[in-house]
């Protein structure tokens, strides 16, 4: 009986870390963004990881403040794809895009100041 209510416990507790956000990037709409000259804002991330959902908030909130950015992102785990086109090896990765190029690239980053500066920076 310990051992079912340390599962519940256990599952209940994941849940309320969990990231809630869907895998918003294709090639298509990032090639478009790119040639149309936007900035483009990508984060990884994993259901179940305590910085990633920091990440999200913060990024959720950019994206209110940032009109002119777009702001996409991909569930590492489930996007090997989308990975391994960006080279994001790491699920909390961070990476902007200006102009086709890759302009700014963080890992596991949930200062608000430093992200919003790096947006900034690149808008």
């Amino acid at each position: 009986m310990k051992k079912i209510f340390i599962l519940i416990f256990t599952l209940i507790s994941l849940n309320c870390f969990a990231v809630e956000k869907s895998t918003t990037f294709t090639k298509e709409i990032f090639d478009k963004a790119q040639s149309e000259g936007k900035i483009v804002v990508i984060n990884s991330w994993n259901k179940f990881c305590t910085t990633c959902k920091e990440q999200v908030n913060i990024l959720d909130q950019a994206e209110k403040e940032f009109k002119d950015v777009l702001f996409l992102s991909f569930e590492q785990n489930k996007n090997k794809k989308v990975a391994d086109f960006l080279k994001i090896s790491y699920w909390t990765t961070i990476v902007i895009y200006k102009n086709n190029k890759e302009i700014y690239r963080s890992i596991g980053n949930t200062d608000k100041s430093e992200i919003y500066f790096a947006i900034e920076k690149s808008v």
